[in-house]
């Protein structure tokens, strides 16, 4: 099966969500990522025992940061699924394209990009 998802989407994978650091997340929004989310393995499932809870944590940090920074804490999310949802893994894609052209660019500047 194809996978259709919107081009907008640069996916990274990673061994485990864990291994996500809230430095990579706000550095994507800094770096001029109009959002950012984090697609992980199904709560209890997590092949690294607890890799997607401490993901999750990561990304409500940030969103609270967001937050506090005057920044629509929608941009960055956190999906759980297994990874025989691919046909899922789309529609999120494709959800979370669609909210953030709804929310529009981001209002972080990265200042000293080349």
């Amino acid at each position: 099966m194809r996978l259709s998802y919107s081009a907008d989407i640069k996916v990274i994978q990673v061994p485990c969500t864990g291994r996500v650091d809230i430095l990579h997340l706000l550095n994507a929004i800094e770096d001029g990522a109009d959002g950012v989310y984090v697609a992980g393995c199904l709560e209890g499932e997590c092949h690294y025992i607890e890799g997607n809870l401490k993901a999750k944590r990561k990304v409500e940090y940030v969103k609270k940061t967001l937050t506090e920074l005057g920044i629509e804490p929608e941009r960055v999310a956190m999906y759980n699924l297994s990874s025989a949802q691919g046909a899922r893994f789309a529609e999120i894609a494709n959800e979370m394209a669609d909210k953030i052209k709804a929310l529009g660019p981001t209002p972080v500047k990265n200042t000293h990009a080349a």
